[in-house]
């Protein structure tokens, strides 16, 4: 089986899979920065994630063929709409002719697979940190054996960009135009070996005696020298956005240990203020760059290698009402146990014994219908949030159906009848269910 992951940046769409030795790799492809991936298609006001999406896949297929399986990394905020429009472009891309099996997975979710597959985080609470060209994202996952809740989750997007706008503002400073060239050489002069190392020993020493370091040179780019102080200033615009971040997305809960990915990832002095406030950070496998992190991750997913742990973390439940001894009786039924649910996986029905439960929608000539209470518990069953209450037409008195529910790629659930021999199934809006256990009450 060939399977893909695909993860669209501001810069780059980095397409990856397993290679031959069994490790996460990105997929050569004809124009592709090594070790980056193929640049991202530029539109006026910015990079359109559909329009680099279709360029990238469409270079993937001219050299591979069609895969099998597509993972594609997607925000985790406004994911189902990212979600629905990669499903959108791959399938126009294919018209009728054999089309991938895809599925969406939000980028916390990718990297905590990497980290998962390799044994590095276990139970417990992680702050996801993807700091990137554009923006800087951070959300609290809560880790357990079977799934990954993102519990917080906040953004930042400073107007001329976050890793993006440090890079200009340090261009500027040595009259330089902040245009592509000269940010490919800023990178080029940065990823010299030792660089990093060298820079930061710089810095640190800037910080202690601004007065003799401040104006000391540590990048030379096109004859033009970028001093410590000029990196410094730079560094606080990352540094401030970057806490706010955190407190957003924390709010009044822990936020454990840090993840840090994405290409800003790779400047030390950032990481070292992230590991000052917040503890000493996960540290990546081996040899994984942290832009690279998301789609080694989803390239596993793709791959079969490691289940995501991106189920509905609750029970669903649903009120319904039964007659005993002639008396009417309220009770709750059990709709999908807690991690059942996959976000476009199929149908999770009640069952009963093995056997999917039969029920009725209510009395007959019921005029506005019944009234059918949805619910969510945690798996101690001690704390739920409603859902939703819904109202269910009357059906005939021999009428039966199971009743399940299912979460669409975009993460939104439907309540479906399923009519007991022929008939196609009708299904009921029921949003989002909730994700958050502050959002979970008695």
């Amino acid at each position: 089986m060939s399977a893909i992951a695909v993860d669209v940046g501001a810069r780059y769409v980095r397409i990856a899979h397993i290679g031959p030795h069994g490790t996460a790799e990105l997929v050569g492809l004809p124009g592709a920065v090594p070790g980056e991936g193929l640049p991202a298609p530029a539109e006026p006001g910015g990079t359109h994630r559909t329009t680099a999406l279709r360029a990238a896949y469409t270079a993937y297929r001219d050299a591979h063929g069609v895969p099998d399986q597509v993972v594609l990394v997607v925000p985790q905020r406004d994911r189902a709409e990212h979600a629905r429009r990669g499903a959108d472009t791959l399938t126009a891309l294919h018209g009728t002719g054999r089309a991938p099996r895809f599925r969406a997975l939000g980028t916390p979710h990718a990297v905590l697979a990497l980290l998962r597959h390799t044994g590095t985080v276990t139970a417990g609470r992680y702050a996801v940190c993807d700091l990137g060209a554009t923006e800087a994202r951070v959300a609290v996952c809560a880790v357990t054996p079977g799934t990954v809740a993102v519990t917080g989750d906040a953004r930042q997007a400073p107007a001329d960009g976050y890793a993006a706008g440090f890079d200009a503002a340090l261009l500027l400073s040595a009259g330089l135009p902040a245009e592509e060239a000269q940010r490919q050489a800023l990178a080029a002069v940065r990823e010299a070996d030792g660089a990093a190392l060298r820079l930061d020993v710089m810095l640190t020493q800037a910080q202690s005696h601004p007065d003799r370091y401040h104006d000391l040179a540590v990048h030379q780019v096109a004859g033009r020298e970028i001093t410590a102080g000029a990196v410094l200033r730079a560094l606080a615009r990352l540094t401030t956005c970057l806490d706010q971040v955190l407190d957003e997305a924390s709010d009044d809960q822990p936020r454990g240990a840090a993840v840090v990915v994405g290409g800003a990832a790779r400047f030390l002095p950032l990481v070292r203020h992230l590991t000052e406030r917040q503890g000493e950070s996960v540290a990546l496998p081996a040899g994984v760059d942290p832009a690279l992190a998301a789609v080694y991750g989803a390239a596993l997913v793709a791959a079969g290698r490691i289940d995501p742990a991106d189920r509905y973390p609750y029970a669903v439940c649903v009120g319904t009402h039964r007659t005993v001894a002639g008396r009417p009786r309220d009770e709750e039924l059990l709709l999908s146990a807690a991690g059942a649910l996959e976000p476009g996986g199929a149908t999770v029905f009640a069952e009963a014994d093995g056997q999917r439960v039969r029920l009725r929608t209510g009395p007959e000539g019921t005029a506005a219908g019944r009234p059918v209470r949805v619910r969510v518990r945690d798996t101690a069953g001690r704390r739920t949030a409603p859902v939703q209450t819904l109202l269910l037409p009357d059906g005939g008195e021999g009428d039966r159906f199971h009743v399940g529910v299912r979460v669409a790629v975009d993460g939104t659930a439907r309540l479906v009848l399923q009519p007991l021999g022929t008939g196609a199934p009708s299904e009921y809006p029921l949003g989002s269910l909730p994700t958050d256990l502050k959002e979970v009450r008695s």
